[in-house]
């Protein structure tokens, strides 16, 4: 089902797609490109990274989101469609959005971004993916990121939370995140699984950029977002957090017109709007 949006157009936004190199070998990454009609110069640049438990998914089924995104602050979103798990396991996504998160950085100019304004966002695998580019990013230090927004993100492959045992809520359960995370971890799975492949595992929070999330409060990842938001304000990283009662995983995407949902798309955006009107890294070039 979510591969039959590859390559569709999003109506009201200017899109297109750029074939880029991979920095590991000669093959290609494909990445879109999604803009206002009406482009404006010097606008945020939003790197958003596709869900799908790291398993399935493309970059064209977050319309919805860059509708609204590009609707609050006319930002541009370059969206990676990085490899999946059932082909090639981790590293593989995390190289992929880290080369498009370069090239964003590398063209910025031409783009119409402000490469102070470069931002990262994502929902479940993707938010997993956006908080393990920002451990990073921050460690490499070649790209300063402004702003992050992993929400919900599929963090912790223990599942040793409460909410990740025995989870049986509607659309994503602790069944499918074990096979999930196997799948994605393959070899490493029970090993010594390193930071980048499972976020909540890092022992260093310092120096990640300010940072928006939400959850529900019924599904798995609801404690290891609870964490995660915990250990980045112990250091001193702004979070905007909230947690949606009676809420299953995806329950924004999945049922948009509801109250929560409504409410939970407004918290946000507008956490996104203060982000561009108040957060910027300058780039070391």
């Amino acid at each position: 089902m979510l591969s039959r949006t590859k390559g569709k157009s999003i109506k009201g936004l200017s899109c297109s797609e750029e074939w880029i190199p991979r920095s590991g070998d000669n093959s290609r990454l494909r990445i879109c490109i999604y803009k206002p009609l009406e482009p404006k110069p010097d606008v945020p640049g939003v790197l958003w990274i596709h869900g799908g438990g790291y398993a399935m998914g493309t970059p064209e089924m977050s319309a919805a989101t860059y509708k609204r995104l590009i609707a609050q602050s006319n930002c541009i979103i370059i969206a990676p469609d990085y490899r999946l798990s059932i082909e090639a396991p981790y590293p593989a996504a995390l190289e992929d959005c880290y080369d498009a998160l370069l090239w964003m950085k590398g063209h910025a100019k031409e783009l119409g971004i402000r490469d102070d304004q470069l931002m990262v966002g994502g929902e479940s695998a993707g938010g997993g993916l956006t908080a393990a580019l920002t451990l990073y990013a921050r460690d490499r230090g070649e790209v300063n990121i402004a702003f992050q927004m992993p929400l919900y993100p599929m963090i912790d492959d223990r599942m040793i939370t409460e909410s990740s045992v025995d989870n049986n809520a509607p659309i994503w359960n602790s069944n499918l995140n074990k096979w999930a995370w196997k799948l994605y971890l393959r070899d490493l799975h029970g090993e010594d699984v390193p930071a980048y492949a499972a976020p909540a595992r890092a022992a260093d929070f310092t120096n990640l950029p300010p940072t928006v999330t939400f959850v529900g409060d019924l599904e798995p990842f609801r404690d290891e977002t609870i964490q995660y938001v915990a250990r980045l304000r112990q250091v001193g990283v702004p979070v905007d957090f909230e947690m949606y009662k009676g809420c299953y995983h995806g329950f924004d995407i999945i049922s948009p017109k509801a109250e929560v949902s409504q409410k939970a798309t407004s918290f946000f955006l507008s956490s996104f709007q203060y982000a561009v009107d108040h957060y910027f890294a300058q780039q070391n070039h």
